[in-house]
């Protein structure tokens, strides 16, 4: 029967003696305190770059809907030549630098040392 359900791919009941047995991660040999902090910190990234790209949403399509429905403010001069949406413009570069930046630094920081302490490459 155990042999049936390994091949049909089918797990023990939980609190089975058998459940045991299967305490590696789908035949993967790593066991289950790996994968999980292996899936922590695979939502940490995830949470990470869901936020920065929040960000990037927020201030790329901020300054096209000031460009769309502002048009006037944009056109105000902050000093002559230099124009508060041109100034604008250069801030969302800036902004984009920045994001790109921040990432960097928590990648370098936390993820790559927090990966290769888990064995990975």
């Amino acid at each position: 029967m155990a042999s049936r359900r390994k091949r049909a791919g089918v797990r023990p009941a939980a609190g089975t003696a058998a459940r045991a047995a299967h305490a590696t991660v789908r035949g993967s040999g790593e066991p289950p305190d790996h994968e999980q902090r292996l899936r922590a910190l695979a939502r940490e990234r995830t949470r990470v770059g869901l936020a920065l790209t929040a960000a990037v949403f927020v201030t790329y399509f901020g300054f096209i809907g000031a460009v769309a429905y502002a048009r006037e403010a944009l056109g105000a001069l902050v000093v002559p030549g230099l124009s508060v949406g041109i100034l604008a413009g250069a801030l969302v570069i800036v902004a984009s630098w920045l994001l790109t930046w921040v990432y960097v630094r928590w990648a370098n920081d936390r993820y790559d040392p927090a990966l290769r302490a888990l064995g990975g490459r």
